[in-house]
């Protein structure tokens, strides 16, 4: 009984706090997600991507060291060469440290927060975006993922 009042209570708040849903669905299931690292120049950013077939997709992919354009002041997009599968939803309220795919092969990394109307497919999420925005600059900024949990998936030349 407990378990389930604690559970709804968890659905009620996700429901409720803007961003709570991701936040409450990294923590559910944090060991069923994959662990990424996101490096730019010596900064290294450890994210969390969902576990559903475009973020598996995309962990197919790494490691990639990809040059992200800027967007908007408040994003870096790739255009991937290959489209990954996509589930897009309006998402309401962008986070810093969001990681999402717009259309079927756009990947972005959000580094502000703000409110928008385009549909995206969430992908996961930089775990503590501290310092990200700092880190990406205002222009174009040649980024570095990889699988975090892989011996040899790090970026060329590291560890």
């Amino acid at each position: 009984m407990r378990r389930l009042l604690i559970t709804l209570l968890l659905i009620t708040a996700a429901a409720t706090v803007p961003g709570a849903a991701l936040v409450t669905a990294a923590s559910e299931t944090r060991e069923t997600m994959i662990q990424v690292t996101i490096q730019v120049d010596d900064k290294a950013f450890e994210a969390l991507l969902f576990d559903h077939d475009a973020a598996r997709a995309l962990a197919q992919q790494l490691p990639m060291t990809v040059n992200m354009k800027e967007l908007n002041g408040n994003e870096k997009y790739y255009d991937l060469p290959a489209p990954l599968p996509e589930s897009a939803e309006q998402i309401g309220e962008i986070h810093a440290g969001d990681l999402m795919l717009f259309g079927s092969d756009c990947l972005v990394l959000f580094y502000e927060d703000f409110n928008t109307a385009y549909r995206y497919t969430r992908l996961g999420a930089v775990q503590d975006p501290s310092g990200l925005a700092q880190a990406l600059g205002r222009g174009d900024v040649t980024v570095t993922f990889f699988l975090a949990d892989r011996a040899g998936d790090g970026p060329p030349g590291g560890p």
